[in-house]
């Protein structure tokens, strides 16, 4: 690496830090807000809030690394231009892609810390902060794996394998032990369906009594069950795509692959991840053009305006396409490229213009 590309690597992870600190903040002071109104639920207090602040800050550092690169870059090529070092560079020789060129060298480190990041911290962070909100909001025992979801309340176990969009559940299961933890009803239901003041109405139902003497079996239609467990709490610790790790995902979408359940959305969140990292060098190539192309004497103010309305952009075409892929059953991989490749293709004609 030579002096003029270390000169701007350095730079450009400088004005990265300091645009990440300032979102951080920024986001963790959003969600300490919302958090405040929750204070008082169950057992959940100030130090929780702390906790959880702490807990997903590793997520919120991964989802904003391509807009921290594009921010960083906007600021420190900015102020290279500024003080007329970019217009130094050119006269020695560089081309404007030799600058993209030592951009995306700080670009790949930007990666590498993401990446480390959004797949050994964040994932584990995350599960462990939804988890402790849950519970203290809820005090239930939680407990979630891959073949569904286990609750504890009171003397009983329940086990529910599917949680519908809607709120609904499927395929769940009620054990009840007595107080000397014996086993004294199991009880499955195809389907159950919130019916508000604690309440759940089940449907096809097979009910086994057990006792010292005999097991009994029948089969019921409908069956009310009075639990305190809520659809806010289910959808909390049910599995998110988004908060899992590559490997996860892979894990859990041949799981739902061989059980015949719908796997499209978590094989968009699979290809998302996949993509992130290209994003930050997408992210990087669009703010180029922004500072060769632009007269000197601009602001650090515009400068932002700019990243902020090209990473709403972004942000727009990528929930666009992942909505649309999963309405219309789309490839999921191609429509989790498509707006890197687009952001892509117009950077790539500025910079022809520029150069």
């Amino acid at each position: 690496m030579n002096v003029l590309t270390s000169y701007l690597v350095k730079d450009i992870l400088k004005s990265a830090a300091v645009a990440m600190l300032l979102l951080l903040t920024l986001f963790n002071l959003f969600t300490f807000s919302d958090e405040l109104d929750d204070i008082g639920k169950g057992e959940y207090g100030l130090i929780d809030v702390g906790y959880f602040l702490v807990m997903t800050t590793p997520t919120v550092f991964y989802e904003l690394m391509p807009a921290v690169a594009l921010l960083g870059s906007l600021f420190a090529l900015g102020a290279l231009a500024n003080h007329q070092e970019l217009i130094a560079m050119r006269a020695a020789g560089w081309s404007v892609f030799a600058i993209i060129k030592a951009v995306w060298t700080a670009g790949l480190i930007m990666v590498v810390i993401a990446v480390l990041v959004g797949e050994l911290v964040a994932p584990v962070c995350e599960e462990k902060a939804q988890l402790h909100r849950a519970i203290a909001q809820h005090n239930p025992v939680v407990m979630r794996t891959k073949y569904g979801l286990w609750l504890r309340e009171g003397q009983q176990f329940i086990n529910i394998r599917k949680i519908e969009d809607n709120g609904n559940l499927a395929d769940i299961s009620i054990y009840q032990m007595n107080e000397q933890r014996q086993l004294q009803q199991v009880l499955h239901a195809d389907q159950a369906i919130f019916m508000g003041d604690k309440e759940w109405q089940l449907h096809t139902i097979k009910r086994s009594l057990l006792s010292k003497e005999q097991i009994q079996a029948e089969h019921v239609a409908d069956y009310v069950w009075h639990s305190s467990i809520a659809p806010d709490l289910l959808k909390i610790v049910v599995v998110i795509p988004d908060n899992l790790a590559l490997y996860d995902l892979a894990v859990y979408i041949q799981f739902l692959k061989e059980n015949h359940q719908k796997a499209h959305k978590f094989e968009m969140a699979f290809w998302g991840r996949v993509i992130n990292p290209l994003v930050i060098f997408v992210m990087l190539l669009v703010s180029t053009p922004f500072v060769v192309g632009v007269k000197r004497g601009v602001s650090a103010g515009a400068r932002m305006l700019i990243g902020v309305v090209i990473g709403l952009g972004f942000n727009i075409i990528d929930m666009t396409t992942g909505h649309l892929a999963l309405i219309y059953n789309l490839s999921p991989w191609l429509m989790a490229l498509l707006p890197s490749v687009v952001f892509s293709a117009l950077a790539w004609v500025a910079l022809k213009r520029v150069q």
